[in-house]
């Protein structure tokens, strides 16, 4: 399978999002305020988009935010490639911290990239979630 990962404008990430994260709510509920203040990356599968991520910077600190991967083409290491590729980026920008909002049923994914969990939970639209970070190692 050919994988490319690219920067993409804001509102091609939003269809992935919505199918894959929300799908029981309205189109615009995955739409950010700040959208247009983020770095977006898109996989592209075999030249279809398949996964998306929203990086914010703050300072040397980057939240990514809305990582997701289509539901037909989960388990391919697809998620795996993406986050790397955003650690790498991270690395790159000279980013000290890289966090995220992680559900808690995904926390084992990004605990195997070095991301520690954080006491900071909450429970939002009917998920739980965990605050996760991962201190990054400047190359």
């Amino acid at each position: 399978m050919a994988v490319v990962v690219e920067q993409i404008f804001p509102s091609l990430t939003w269809r992935i999002r919505h199918v894959a994260m929300y799908p029981q709510h309205p189109f615009d509920f995955v739409k950010l305020e700040n959208d247009f203040d983020g770095i977006h990356f898109g996989l592209y599968a075999n030249h279809e988009l398949s996964g998306v991520v929203s990086l914010f910077i703050e300072g040397s600190v980057g939240q990514f935010r809305k990582f997701a991967v289509l539901p037909e083409v989960q388990g391919q290491g697809l998620g795996k490639q993406l986050l790397a590729y955003l650690i790498d980026f991270c690395k790159i920008q000279k980013l000290t911290k890289l966090w995220c909002n992680a559900r808690v049923n995904a926390k084992e994914f990004y605990t195997k990239f070095g991301f520690l969990e954080t006491n900071k939970t909450y429970t939002a639209d009917g998920f739980d979630f965990v605050i996760m970070e991962l201190e990054i190692q400047s190359v």
